[in-house]
């Protein structure tokens, strides 16, 4: 079980949140379970919806070529945020999506909100230095404050890097492919 609350490890959970610990060796051949302060309600919150993928910075291209290739006409990009606000890091991440999908799509790509603007706004302008914007986040203080998380941020801040596609398969069971 993989788990966190406010960014600390769960007690009783066998790993937290770090992209680090998740490696083949300890998850292979294993169904894992996970919850989080926020992605776990996010994705509840949309476990209905006909396609469901989880992105992050390291799989955005993986995702946006699953999501060119559905030829689909609408598209929510949901980020988890905290605990109900704003999250500078998921704003990126949607930024970061947005932009790929224009610049790669052989159709049109309308942004019918405000808030994907201003992502890809943000995205536009720290898209050269991930790592500083992941640090600068309030999300980011906290963990730093917590320990030494500078190998999570290292991870989390590259680009394009995984050819993981975590779709949902099922209500509430998301697999990677």
């Amino acid at each position: 079980m993989l788990g966190e609350r406010g960014g600390k490890k769960i007690e009783g959970f066998d790993l937290g949140n770090s992209p680090l610990s998740v490696t083949k060796k300890v998850v292979t051949g294993k169904r894992l379970f996970m919850s989080t302060t926020n992605g776990t309600k996010s994705l509840q919150k949309v476990q209905n919806a006909k396609h469901l993928f989880a992105m992050g910075l390291p799989n955005r291209k993986a995702v946006a070529e699953k999501i060119i290739s559905l030829k689909t006409e609408n598209l929510l990009i949901l980020g988890s945020g905290w605990e109900g606000s704003y999250s500078l890091e998921d704003s990126l991440a949607a930024g970061a999506l947005a932009s790929y999908l224009k610049q790669n799509c052989d159709f049109e790509i309308n942004i019918l909100n405000d808030e994907l603007q201003a992502a890809l706004a943000l995205w536009d302008f720290w898209k050269n230095d991930i790592l500083k914007c992941l640090k600068t986040a309030t999300h980011g203080k906290r963990l730093t404050s917590l320990g030494n998380y500078e190998d999570d941020f290292k991870c989390c801040s590259e680009l394009d890097c995984l050819d993981i596609v975590p779709a949902q398969v099922e209500r509430g069971v998301i697999r990677a492919s």
